[in-house]
């Protein structure tokens, strides 16, 4: 498995408390957008992202983000 499947075709927008966060870069986990372990046994590898104040993201669900774990829209060309 060399591509992450695509979790979603919108991002995971939400408030986010200070902490760290890691962010399913597999597209297999259940707990979108986040890791669940599910990626074990493929060379994916979750992406731990330091949260520092309270803010709101969008979280790339479709995994073909270029500013990772962050939408950037890649999701409206799929």
């Amino acid at each position: 498995m060399n591509e992450a499947r695509i979790a979603a075709k919108e991002p995971a927008v939400q408030t986010v408390e200070p902490g760290t966060y890691y962010w399913c870069t597999c597209g297999r986990s259940q707990n979108q957008p986040f890791c669940d372990g599910s990626h074990k046994g493929t060379a994916f590898e979750p992406m731990a992202v330091e949260i520092n104040e309270r803010q709101q993201v969008a979280w790339c669900q479709c995994k073909r983000t270029g500013t990772p774990p962050f939408c950037d829209g890649s999701h409206q060309h799929l």
